[in-house]
């Protein structure tokens, strides 16, 4: 299934429409402006939340956690050495853990498990700002992979926004 997350301009906080090939909006992530720390809640049409997204910071870096029916449904952190290309890490309960690796200037990654694709994020076709089209594999959990989506645009975007305040 392919999907397109394009970050909404005029809302208040970090709010996103996620689209079906149709261009029909089936999930959002609402930002939320007031809550303590960097919260986002991935919903579908009818505003049930699906998965809640949390900014934490653990062993002195930076990590988002993904939880699903309050239930911890994964950990995703950058890796701490990555020559070249970025590398992200997807831990999930038990077995299956996820891998994204990707470039961070042309905004391209790739999710898989093991050798198996679960899904590619690209701007590659999308010439607007902050807009990625997000194909997931048929099988695959679409709403942890939109949530991971949504999170490594986060952690690129906090990283660029970093490099150009210094």
């Amino acid at each position: 299934m392919r999907y397109v997350l394009k970050e909404k301009l005029f809302d208040l906080g970090d709010d996103y429409a996620i689209r079906d090939e149709s261009g029909r909006e089936v999930y959002r992530i609402d930002g939320k402006v007031l809550a303590i720390g960097d919260k986002l809640v991935l919903e579908d049409r009818e505003g049930n939340a699906l998965a809640t997204i949390r900014k934490k910071l653990i062993s002195f870096r930076t990590a988002y956690e993904i939880h699903r029916d309050g239930r911890h449904a994964a950990t995703v952190t950058k890796a701490l050495f990555s020559p070249f290309r970025c590398k992200f890490s997807v831990d999930v309960p038990g077995p299956g853990d996820l891998e994204a690796r990707g470039d961070i200037l042309d905004h391209e990654y790739e999710l898989t498990r093991g050798d198996q694709k679960v899904a590619e994020i690209s701007k590659r076709w999308i010439s607007i700002r902050d807009t990625y089209a997000i194909d997931v594999a048929e099988g695959e959990d679409d709403v942890l992979v939109l949530a991971c989506a949504v999170v490594l645009e986060r952690m690129c975007h906090d990283e660029e926004e970093g490099a150009h305040k210094s």
